[in-house]
């Protein structure tokens, strides 16, 4: 348990609530902050936490409520609307950033801090949940397998339900279009721009690529030049991501964006606990080098929702007890490759 002050953004969502339960579960005492009132402080008042609330408009005015603040773990996506304020209020109050996104431009947006958070002497760290902890850690272990792999493929077969914010940056992700890394860039590609069969550790399924927020993490944590990340589909939503291809530019426009988001929110609830003790989530990566030489790992672990909780608050106690030198960082990077394996429900990682 710290003493250090640490805050919860957007603790009112669905990931953001189980996050304060459990860190009130365990002592953690966080303060609990958002934009609403009538959804912060009902939950600040049953939990005896101290409750804040800003908005992110303003960056200048939120690093006015995290003078105190040592840690933010940024809970309250869409983050490609609310990573780079919270950011610049993190630099300028001098806090340490924490996020679950698994958006691939808030991971490059916060990467290219770097120097400015090494300056203001704080760690930036993206993606400590479910989105992209687990793929991160066992990136990293393929490349110490394999150091002179230029291939890295990622991915993961959950069929938990979703929540309403990561309902709603599916959205926006499909409307951004299919994203991979192919000679060190990101490219922009067709949704399900490749199909193949994977066996993720419950036996083949069709897969096909999606724009995973490993393909900016991994890249930084590994190096490996060309990168690509997948999840197993059913037919029918196959062939509806193809039939997007057509309509995917009108998704952009936001007079239709924001209601369908609203939507989402309105009839997406999240799973329940007895779900997520159902539903757990299979990691598969493959490495490859130049020789045609090939190490592919597998590991099964515990429900996303549960892993991002477990994740991100390991990740806020490590960054509070011993604070990294001040600079961006990715999960694996902070943690190490072998945190994947002390994961709720997770197994041992294999690689062959």
């Amino acid at each position: 348990m710290t003493t250090q002050r640490w805050l919860i953004y957007g603790a009112n969502g669905y990931t953001g609530e189980l996050i304060a339960r459990e860190a009130w579960q365990r002592g953690m005492d966080p303060v609990l902050a958002g934009r609403t009132e009538e959804k912060i402080l009902p939950l600040a008042r049953e939990l005896d936490c101290e409750a804040r609330l800003f908005s992110l408009d303003e960056p200048g005015k939120v690093a006015r409520h995290l003078q105190d603040i040592a840690l933010v773990l940024h809970c309250a996506g869409p983050f490609s609307s609310t990573g780079a304020p919270m950011v610049e209020a993190c630099l300028l109050s001098q806090t340490h950033y924490l996020d679950i996104t698994g958006e691939i431009e808030v991971f490059e947006y916060a990467y290219e801090q770097n120097d400015l958070a090494r300056d203001a002497g704080i760690a930036l760290c993206p993606g400590v949940g479910f989105d992209v902890l687990p793929t991160d850690c066992v990136a990293a272990r393929l490349k110490a397998a394999l150091p002179d792999a230029d291939q890295l493929r990622l991915g993961f077969d959950s069929q938990s339900h979703l929540s309403p914010g990561t309902a709603k940056t599916a959205l926006e992700g499909l409307a951004l279009g299919g994203k991979i890394r192919r000679d060190g860039e990101i490219a922009t590609v067709p949704l399900t721009y490749k199909v193949r069969a994977i066996d993720f550790g419950a036996g083949p399924k069709r897969a096909v690529t999606i724009p995973w927020g490993d393909i900016a993490s991994a890249y930084r944590s590994t190096g490996i030049p060309n990168i690509e990340t997948y999840m197993p589909v059913s037919t029918p939503v196959l062939t509806w991501l193809r039939c997007l291809r057509v309509v995917r530019p009108l998704l952009r426009w936001r007079l239709l964006q924001n209601p369908l988001q609203r939507r989402l929110g309105r009839i997406i609830r999240g799973p329940d606990s007895a779900h997520r003790e159902q539903h757990p989530t299979h990691i598969w990566g493959e490495a490859s080098n130049p020789a045609g030489d090939k190490r592919t790992a597998r590991i099964r672990i515990g429900n996303a929702y549960d892993v991002t909780v477990a994740a991100a608050l390991a990740m806020a106690q490590a960054v509070l007890r011993e604070p990294p030198a001040g600079g961006s960082y990715t999960p694996s990077q902070i943690m190490g490759p072998d945190f994947v394996t002390q994961l709720p429900g997770s197994g041992e990682l294999s690689i062959e």
